[in-house]
């Protein structure tokens, strides 16, 4: 007979669901927690944190072994990779984390059911095979946090040897000679920079019209001319034409295909990685037993406080429309548990939420582009500035890239913040919190900005709005 458990708060999947369940616990409720793999889910994993391990060692390689000689240390041209050792402390900082997320949630008294949990009512979940052995849960509230699994295309099926996706990617303990990556997004443009740097042969398709598309095209252009200077072969408005896909022992061929069908390129590459983002996992969980949960497109339709159409039934991070980013998660689920604790949090705003993509140069956003303010019906001016006329990226030996700030011409509050540079992704929290407090160009023009640092590519942009940048 199944064992029967009692919560106050039941959160099916444990990624960055356990944010939410930390808070709950603050707030004095009785939390459990399934998950039937680790806690953590795909950003500690399988995602942002394993791969920027790898990044980390992909941007010292460089600096290292390219800049070594100008910044004066000898003997830097001597330096190689040791992908097993990279590999190592890879899983040596996933199983750190791993550990720190069991902690927390010993500290905080939350029960963790292990198995695989589905649906048995809105607030009811059916634990079994795993270390938990059979439960059948039940709470009061409950939180879906079931997380997302890398999409595949048709005639690209990944076969964990020639065609892979990211999952596949950072489990490898080798760098390929020839990678070919499907997908110019976060994910593609990040393994192209880093595969890049650890020397392999980098070819990026990309099927919209240029790479990240979903940044401002500025930046986009920007990415392009570096990684075209780094030798990265980029084929924007294409696609691998799967007909002609021929699998041999260890590599594998084709033709990529213009979308006007005016070009073709024949390339052989050692693994083709599809990066093509990630679909939610809302399948065999039991939604489609519960009445009244609203879906589009396999995601989960919520309101501003993540509320399902069923009465005390939420859903947050990658299975609901909006970014699959995990510091997005995090804040959904807490906005959920306070909502569902019975106070009065903020509304969940995607123009608040953050974006950074860590290839090199780094990209990192907030708000609207030049192209989505202009259709959202204001009048905007711009101000851009160069990373290659401060002191402090000369003196980081990163000079590639801008900021650039889009402002509403009447009011001068910030719309967006567009960054492609060094620690763009660092630089971003001040035109995050500027966002949030609706704050002006002339405000973060008139705030001091230390030197020499690389925030006053921020100063200058806001300064440059209105056409008043000093250093150019």
């Amino acid at each position: 007979m199944a064992d029967q458990q009692r919560f106050d708060l039941l959160i099916l999947g444990g990624g960055m669901s356990y944010v939410g369940a930390i808070r709950a616990a603050q707030l004095g409720l009785n939390v459990g927690l399934v998950e039937r793999d680790r806690l953590g889910g795909t950003c500690l994993n399988r995602g942002c944190i394993p791969s920027k391990a790898l990044l980390e060692t992909a941007d010292l390689l460089h600096r290292v072994t390219e800049q070594g000689g100008e910044f004066g240390l000898s003997g830097s041209d001597g330096i190689g990779l040791d992908y097993g050792a990279l590999g190592k402390r890879r899983d040596q900082v996933i199983d750190k984390h791993v550990g720190g997320v069991e902690f927390l949630m010993k500290k905080n008294k939350v029960t963790v059911l292990r198995g695989n949990g589905v649906l048995t009512g809105p607030t009811s979940v059916r634990v079994s095979g795993g270390e938990s052995g059979d439960v059948e849960a039940s709470a009061d509230n409950l939180i879906l946090a079931t997380g997302s699994v890398p999409r595949s295309l048709p005639g690209l099926e990944p076969d964990g040897h020639l065609i892979i996706t990211s999952d596949e990617a950072l489990s490898r303990n080798d760098v390929p000679g020839r990678v070919a990556i499907v997908g110019a997004g976060a994910i593609g443009v990040e393994w192209a920079s880093m595969y890049g740097d650890f020397g392999a042969e980098v070819t990026l398709i990309e099927y919209a019209d240029r790479i990240v598309p979903l940044e401002d095209p500025e930046v986009g252009k920007e990415l392009a001319r570096v990684f075209k200077k780094r030798g990265i072969a980029i084929h924007a408005a294409s696609s691998i034409d799967t007909e002609t896909l021929n699998k041999a022992e260890s590599e594998v061929s084709f033709q990529i295909a213009t979308k006007d069908g005016g070009k073709r390129t024949d390339i052989t590459a050692d693994v083709i990685l599809v990066a093509v983002g990630r679909r939610p996992v809302t399948e065999e969980i039991g939604l489609e037993a519960i009445e009244g949960v609203k879906m589009e497109r396999g995601y989960v339709v919520v309101d501003e406080f993540m509320r399902t159409g069923v009465e005390h039934l939420y859903a947050i991070g990658d299975i609901v429309p909006g970014f699959a980013l995990a510091h997005v998660a995090s804040h959904e689920a807490v906005v959920a548990v306070e909502h569902l604790a019975g106070h009065d949090p903020a509304p969940v705003r995607m123009d608040l939420m953050p974006r950074v993509t860590f290839c090199r140069p780094q990209i990192a956003s907030v708000g609207m582009s030049e192209e989505e303010a202009t259709a959202a019906g204001h009048e905007i001016k711009t101000g851009s500035f160069p990373f290659r006329a401060l002191g402090k990226a000369t003196i980081v030996g990163e000079v590639d890239g801008f900021a650039k700030f889009v402002v509403d011409a009447e009011s001068d509050i910030l719309l967006g913040a567009h960054i492609i540079g060094p620690h763009a992704g660092d630089l971003l929290a001040e035109p995050t919190l500027a966002r949030l407090v609706e704050a002006t160009a002339g405000e973060i023009a008139m705030s001091v900005h230390a030197h020499p640092t690389l925030t006053e590519v921020l100063a200058e942009a806001a300064l440059a709005v209105d056409g008043a940048a000093i250093h150019v």
